[in-house]
């Protein structure tokens, strides 16, 4: 049960790491077709911390667990 509780925890923080990749490229493909963001490096710089967020909790299970 422990281990599949914790491959359940990495792919969690695998998907959300994917996902805010993702926005990052498409607002560096396509800035212009983002509205509701009109500024493009604060919600870039936004996008890089969610990004790190995970990454550190995805380490931090990777090393203790």
């Amino acid at each position: 049960m422990k281990q599949r509780i914790i491959t359940a925890q990495r792919i969690h923080l695998e998907s959300h790491i994917k996902k805010h990749i993702l926005n990052v490229d498409l607002l560096l493909e396509n800035p212009v077709g983002v509205a509701e963001h009109p500024d493009i490096m604060e919600t870039i710089e936004k996008e890089l911390g969610m990004i790190a967020e995970y990454h550190d909790k995805l380490e931090m299970l990777e090393t203790y667990f």
